[in-house]
């Protein structure tokens, strides 16, 4: 008998219902402590570099696709977008923190105190639950314009490109795709007058969940699938074939998808091969301008009628 199987079987039925909501409460209870600190950025690096270590080091132990722990040769380019777009973001954070909120102070008059539009006196839980769903729906629209409309396309193509999830390539994204992202999900709530703390809580619980729908990791979500994006709504979402790719837009939860008729979730395996039809150039710098060439462009869009276009 071989004792190693017969122990590591059971451990590894459990870790795959329990990981999921395991790995998702230590990373907020980690935001909470890091956001009540004197030094939350530095705390929440913390806590999102060793979500990351956990997460790789459970890929090799039970991976999804075994496939997938080979190596595609893009690992420093997805390090680069990462630390890239996440440095741009956080110091956006940083500036709207010192600035007082620059943007929000000259549109909220006409919009929060006169009408009273957030509600200030709820619980900041409850408040956070609010913006994620007003978020959410900014979110969604973000995404699914970058699937369907191909000069958003051509930005967003990068993040797909990928022939396997893994929890390095989550921050792979161009800059301009995620600034549009960035601009709708957060404008409303702008408008809303919603708080500084608001924001800071719907960033922290984003990031936790991005690297969570894109591990290589067998979870078994069940009934959170009808609630949240899990890994796997969000591998169906990387598939290469249009009617099953071009669903489940939701960053964080799946309301918006349900609502709209996009949620995707068949009982069947989702596809190992994964990516795009177009081609993506090699290396971060080549990376970053080709949306901006138009033979880029070209190379990008070069997709056959059953591919995203």
């Amino acid at each position: 008998m071989d004792l190693g199987k017969t122990f590591r079987q059971p451990l590894e039925a459990t870790l795959s219902y329990t990981l999921w909501p395991l790995l998702y409460g230590l990373g907020l209870y980690g935001c909470y402590f890091a956001l009540s600190s004197p030094h939350p950025l530095a705390w929440f690096n913390l806590v999102y570099l060793s979500l990351v270590g956990a997460i790789a080091a459970l890929e090799r132990y039970m991976p999804h696709e075994p496939l997938w722990l080979q190596d595609d040769g893009e690992t420093g380019a997805n390090l680069a977008h990462t630390l890239f777009t996440k440095g741009l973001v956080q110091i956006g954070a940083g500036l709207a923190a010192t600035l007082g909120m620059a943007t929000a102070s000259a549109v909220q008059p006409a919009t929060h105190p006169a009408a009273g539009l957030w509600p200030s006196d709820w619980p900041l839980f409850l408040q956070v639950v609010l913006g994620l769903v007003v978020a959410e729906l900014g979110l969604y629209v973000a995404h699914r314009i970058a699937h369907e409309w191909p000069a958003f396309w051509r930005f967003h193509a990068l993040h797909h490109s990928v022939e396997r999830l893994w929890v390095i390539n989550t921050g792979r994204f161009h800059i301009v795709d995620t600034c549009f992202k960035a601009l709708l999900g957060q404008v409303p709530l702008y408008l809303l007058g919603a708080p500084l703390a608001v924001f800071l809580w719907i960033s922290a619980v984003t990031a936790i969940t991005g690297l969570l729908t894109h591990c290589n990791i067998v979870l078994r979500t069940g009934p959170l699938d009808w609630i949240f994006s899990t890994p796997a709504l969000h591998r169906w979402h990387h598939s290469k074939v249009l009617a099953e790719g071009n669903r489940n837009y939701g960053e964080n939860l799946v309301l918006w998808d349900q609502l709209f008729g996009t949620y995707f979730n068949p009982p069947r395996r989702p596809p190992a091969d994964i990516g795009i039809h177009g081609r993506i150039a090699r290396g971060f710098l080549a990376q970053l301008v080709q949306p901006f060439r138009a033979d880029g462009v070209r190379e990008i869009m070069s997709e056959t009628p059953e591919h995203k276009t």
